[in-house]
């Protein structure tokens, strides 16, 4: 199959958008824990003589990783056009359509796959906006918190499908559609011997 450079230009901005996202994330819940990180601020300062509140410790905690967070903000900016560009690629690229009756049914659960990411990365940005434009819409922060609760709870899907796209695709270029990477890459598809 050809990749056309629009669909591969899409294609990679993708990855480094939603790997960006989930990192941030990752680092939000992992290292830049603000509960984690309070316990250790309120320890190390006692062990220094200084004693403080856990509320003061958790200001710091959540202060330091706010630049962090900055950046899930700008990459769901990033994603929100790429949402907008891939709706445009729907419609103008035409390279990328087929019958999808004709396809057999490894390829019908791929492509259904697909759809599948088309649809949480859609929820995940009109989600992502809502909380982030959340007063400018009129929304209540208790319709804030369900969304969110919803949001990260999808987010999940994002864990799973990363590692199963890639080994997918290393599977299908070692077995049947040698060549799939390199051409996903560079456009080129592998002349057949």
């Amino acid at each position: 199959m050809k990749y056309t450079a629009i669909f591969r230009i899409w294609h990679w901005l993708n990855a480094i958008v939603i790997l960006g996202m989930v990192g941030t994330v990752l680092l939000r819940k992992g290292f830049l824990s603000y509960r984690t990180n309070s316990e250790i601020i309120m320890t190390k300062l006692s062990d220094m003589g200084v004693e403080i509140f856990k509320e003061d410790a958790v200001a710091i905690a959540k202060a330091i990783r706010a630049p962090m967070w900055e950046w899930h903000i700008i990459l769901g900016y990033a994603l929100t056009f790429l949402v907008v560009y891939k709706i445009a690629l729907f419609f103008f690229d035409k390279s990328r359509k087929e019958d999808f009756a004709s396809l057999d049914l490894h390829k019908k659960g791929v492509k259904v796959s697909y759809y599948i990411l088309y649809a949480v990365i859609l929820f995940m940005t009109i989600s992502g906006l809502s909380m982030h434009f959340h007063e400018t819409i009129g929304l209540a922060e208790e319709s804030v918190k369900s969304i969110k609760e919803v949001h990260e709870l999808v987010y999940n899907y994002f864990l799973i499908f990363i590692p199963l796209h890639i080994a997918g695709v290393v599977v299908a270029d070692i077995r049947e559609e040698h060549g799939i990477i390199s051409t996903m890459i560079n456009g080129r598809t592998k002349d057949k011997f």
